[in-house]
């Protein structure tokens, strides 16, 4: 059944739409926001012959020009380069202060697209059209956009809100399990960070979820959004509450920098980030040994990791040390104390974050 989460943020004010068979409402969601000008549409190697064409076919429908830009697939597409690439490609395609993005694919192209939205002509509208389990629970909401750096993952980037998310889970058909399993990751953490309910239905039904069950996917889906939704309303440029959303992200950026984001796809080094998280989080007395193993057989039942035998720990403190979440040279960590309830802690030691990365391999 299609849903509607309002996203109210004042004139940055957005809808989610989350349904079954919506892709085509990217046309009506143009129109609304009154755009005038040539529309980009943003996708990746992998999307491409699968949804570009139907995408570009409602826009043009709704009467925009299409201008479609396939970058290639993967976190290595991450990078200013391609910013630039894609600003040049809309600028051959007559794209001007009246036009606007559709970013079309997972995690890795909503950032670049929103990025470039927040950097051609100043900033233009765009919308989220996600992919992937990931890019709908998370990365589509709440306006974070950026390009990874050498030293830092991330580390390049604008909040800017997207005008409307377009979240049609029959694209999730087509979506490897393996993709399909780091998305969980992420609905995990909104359990632990937020909602014990929310948790408590993964552990139950992780069966239905891996086998592709939208059926099963369309509650965490949703709950996930509105989550993410009342956060980012609170604290909407991360000055306080949002970054409890960075649940498992310290440790799993890092993670994801030394490993070149070759060996791990976000969710797997969420996942990672987590368990490592939960192993601190009890060694400094705030969790107990029964929530670091009910996370764990969670993350487990998801077939994600929660080890890497090879993880290289001081390179892994050292690309920490680098993370756009630090304040002042203070590292900001999120801990959990229990299923629904985190808390946010800068007293950690080098000693104890090794440790708790030593604990992964």
């Amino acid at each position: 059944m299609a849903q509607t989460i309002h996203v109210p943020l004042g004139e940055r004010r957005y809808d989610i739409h989350i349904g079954r068979g919506i892709l085509s409402r990217i046309g009506a969601s143009l129109r609304e926001l009154d755009i005038r000008g040539a529309v980009g549409l943003i996708t990746d190697a992998n999307v491409a012959p699968l949804y570009a064409e139907p995408a570009r076919i409602e826009i043009e429908k709704a009467g925009y020009r299409c201008v479609v830009h396939t970058m290639p697939a993967g976190e290595n597409s991450k990078q200013l380069a391609r910013i630039e690439e894609i600003c040049g490609a809309m600028l051959e395609g007559g794209l001007d202060r009246a036009s606007a993005l559709v970013a079309l694919g997972g995690g890795v192209v909503g950032d670049v697209a929103g990025f470039a939205a927040a950097c051609f002509m100043r900033g233009i509208p765009y919308i989220q059209a996600p992919t992937t389990v990931v890019a709908q629970v998370d990365s589509s909401v709440g306006g974070k956009t950026a390009v990874d750096h050498a030293l830092g993952k991330n580390a390049i980037g604008a909040f800017h809100q997207p005008k409307s998310v377009i979240i049609d889970m029959d694209l999730l058909l087509s979506l490897p399990v393996r993709e399909l399993r780091a998305g969980c990751a992420e609905i995990i953490k909104h359990g632990v960070i937020a909602d014990p309910d929310l948790f408590v239905y993964m552990e139950k039904h992780a069966d239905a979820i891996l086998s592709g069950d939208l059926d099963a996917l369309e509650y965490p889906i949703a709950r996930s959004c509105e989550i993410k939704t009342d956060v980012v309303v609170e604290d909407e440029h991360e000055h306080g509450r949002r970054a409890i959303l960075n649940y498992g992200h310290t440790f799993g950026h890092a993670i994801e920098t030394v490993s070149n984001y070759e060996l791990f796809l976000h969710g797997e080094a969420v996942a990672l980030g987590m368990h490592a998280a939960g192993v601190l989080s009890q060694a400094v007395g705030l969790a107990d040994s029964d929530f670091t193993a009910r996370q764990r057989a969670c993350i487990d039942a998801y077939q994600l990791p929660t080890t890497w035998a090879d993880l290289p720990v001081e390179a892994a403190l050292a690309a920490m040390k680098k993370d756009k979440k630090a304040r002042a040279g203070k590292l900001k960590f999120i801990l959990p104390q229990r299923v629904g309830v985190v808390t946010q802690r800068t007293d950690i030691t080098e000693e104890q974050a090794r440790r708790a990365f030593q604990a992964l391999s």
